[in-house]
């Protein structure tokens, strides 16, 4: 074939076959192949093709940079039944009202990162000295993957850790964070904050883009394990302690009479602190200490936990 040819589309034919072989090898290098939004994902601490794109672009969630807050006595957009995250600061209470955190994720709050799934009903609080985070538009186990600005490493919401990127195998502190109602949290914490609806971009703020996900039996997106026992989106309240896990379904908390719930865990007294009528739970230690848990859907925490322990009521 090359002896028809002159030379110049002899030149011609290398040129374009040269190319032709480049493109096929970075195509299938793992440096190439493996970005997702612009993150390059080169041996990461989960299999890569776990990762799944959620449809938005990196930062096309944007988050909340620059937030701002107002009293809870000015707070009028919110009724006693929307669900808060709750966290005190210091001596100073700071609510976020899931209705916002649907539009954002991530609130970018001085030195404490504040994130929500709403695939996974998680809200998550952390110290976060590092950097501050932005929504990378992917998701691992259906749930999100943060990333940091400093460094573009990939973190784990749930797990709480970079999963590949220049900080991989490193660990957030997590800490402690209620998942309540408005109302409960305004009752017990009157000179609250509250994250204003003048974030610097136009939401609607009034609904959710996620309709009636929250109580359907399907998932947007594949996890690795699922159990069956409970709805998917059952609410549990997670925890880890001395490397074992343990889930408390709220199904399994309305059986009891008794709003404080004692377990032994890892060798440890624990007490969970149930509220029936705001549906939330938080878990205190001997000394009557918070600890930081995660306020899931059941299907999310068995999927990152698939070897949890979980509680029974049983009472008969």
């Amino acid at each position: 074939m090359l002896r028809c040819l002159n030379s110049f589309q002899q030149l011609r034919f290398w040129l374009v076959l040269s190319s032709l072989l480049f493109a096929s090898l970075l195509l299938s290098s793992p440096s190439f192949s493996n970005q997702y939004n612009g993150f390059i994902i080169e041996s990461p601490l989960i299999p890569v093709s776990d990762i799944k794109h959620g449809g938005p672009p990196r930062d096309g969630i944007p988050s909340i940079d620059r937030p701002n807050f107002i009293h809870a006595s000015q707070a009028n957009f919110l009724q006693d039944t929307d669900r808060v995250l709750g966290i005190t600061i210091g001596q100073q209470a700071r609510a976020y009202p899931v209705r916002i955190l649907n539009w954002h994720e991530i609130v970018n709050d001085g030195n404490v990162l504040i994130s929500y799934c709403p695939l996974c009903g998680t809200g998550m609080a952390f110290s976060a000295h590092l950097s501050n985070f932005g929504v990378s538009g992917l998701l691992y186990n259906s749930d999100m993957l943060l990333y940091d600005r400093a460094t573009e490493s990939l973190w784990s919401q749930i797990l709480g850790r970079a999963i590949s990127g220049k900080l991989k195998g490193q660990y957030l502190e997590m800490l402690p964070l209620e998942h309540t109602s408005w109302g409960l949290w305004r009752e017990t914490h009157p000179e609250t904050l509250v994250l204003s609806t003048q974030t610097g971009y136009a939401r609607p703020y009034t609904r959710s883009p996620y309709g009636d996900y929250h109580r359907s039996d399907s998932l947007y997106f594949p996890v690795s394990k699922q159990d069956r026992r409970y709805h998917p989106k059952e609410t549990v309240i997670g925890i880890r302690l001395n490397g074992q896990y343990k889930a408390y379904p709220f199904i399994e908390l309305d059986k009891s009479s008794k709003s404080t719930i004692e377990d032994e865990l890892a060798g440890e007294k624990i007490n969970i602190i149930f509220n029936r009528q705001h549906r939330s739970a938080y878990i205190t230690n001997q000394l009557g200490e918070t600890i930081p848990t995660i306020t899931s859907y059941w299907f999310a925490w068995y999927a990152f936990h698939p070897g949890t322990l979980v509680y029974t009521n049983k009472t008969p």
